[in-house]
């Protein structure tokens, strides 16, 4: 009975989908290295720094060198980007990036926590919060070409505990969670995004359409074993325009309180969702906008979602 019992776990086990969100410490350890900007141009291993900015704009942490590894830090207060990503094969690990706010909470300027170029690039167990640009996004200069992954991250907005300049307590920032931007043609920057949580992009802002997740213009993206929770629109998926469009599947997915689960635009030419659960309070799961046939569209196995807290991991403080 025992090793039936033992067996039975065991497969159990193997069949639960795995938690979105971040596991672990994030952040900064015991004893950090007080900075107040970090460029790193030389290959190697960079953890437990506290980059405080002071306000100040650019890239906080700008990395130019190829094989890095940006471990265990907090960067914040800034009018700039956390993190600039100008390398190759770059992991950006158990980090938590924070109140970058630019301009004010009626006219914000971009300040990103994460961007840069397109290449080998991971971003893994990172919370990025409270951003008045996008927590993540890939190329805004669009002259890149590439891979990135995103994995078990918390990405998210929500209201400001305190007034900060050009914001108010109450207000909350930002734009998406994640933002694509390409070069037009030739081969497809690959995207993928899993096992992560995304929120809070619901509140009205500057930007039309907020999304947790904004896929547009030439990428091939993977989205997988993510929950998204109060958003305006979970995932917006861009079809044909000026700059390309989006190829976009989308996997083992959990979706509630929000406006529109899936925005698809411009007759996007491949969209596969398949096995969507569907939480609470979404008040449409999918909507088409600027032409309703959809190519190469396939959807199925929907399915009401677990309990969000069957889903999401526990942050630890």
């Amino acid at each position: 009975m025992k090793i039936l019992l033992a067996l039975s776990l065991m497969i159990l086990s193997a069949n639960a989908a795995p938690l979105a969100g971040t596991t672990g410490k994030v952040g900064t350890l015991e004893n950090p290295k007080s900075v107040n900007r970090l460029e790193i141009t030389k290959p190697g291993v960079y953890e437990n720094f506290r980059v405080d900015a002071q306000g100040k704009g650019g890239n906080i942490v700008k990395i130019t060198a190829d094989d890095v590894t940006l471990r265990n830090c907090e960067i914040f207060n800034s009018t700039g980007n956390g993190v600039g990503v100008f390398g190759t094969r770059i992991l950006i690990e158990k980090c938590r990036i924070h109140h970058l706010l630019n301009g004010t909470y009626e006219a914000q300027n971009d300040a990103h926590g994460i961007t840069g170029r397109w290449g080998d690039v991971t971003i893994r167990n990172c919370d990025i919060s409270h951003t008045s640009g996008d927590c993540i996004q890939f190329d805004p200069d669009r002259k890149s070409r590439g891979s990135l992954t995103i994995e078990s991250c918390h990405l998210w907005s929500g209201p400001l505990e305190a007034d900060s300049p050009g914001f108010k307590a109450g207000q909350s920032p930002g734009e998406n969670a994640f933002d694509s931007k390409t070069m037009p043609d030739g081969e497809r920057n690959k995207l993928i995004i899993r096992q992560c949580y995304m929120h809070g992009w619901s509140q009205p802002s500057q930007i039309q359409n907020r999304a947790a997740l904004n896929l547009k213009e030439h990428i091939e993206a993977q989205v997988s074993h993510c929950v998204f929770d109060d958003n305006e629109i979970a995932i917006r998926a861009r079809g044909p325009g000026g700059r390309g469009n989006a190829h976009v599947i989308i996997k083992d997915c959990a979706i509630f309180n929000t406006q529109v689960g899936v925005r698809a635009e411009d007759k996007i030419e491949q969209l596969n969702i398949h096995g969507m659960g569907w939480g609470p309070s979404v008040q449409s799961h999918m909507e088409r906008h600027n032409g309703k046939e959809l190519p190469g569209f396939e959807s199925g196995e929907d399915h009401d979602a677990a309990p969000i807290s069957e889903l999401v991991t526990k942050p630890q403080s």
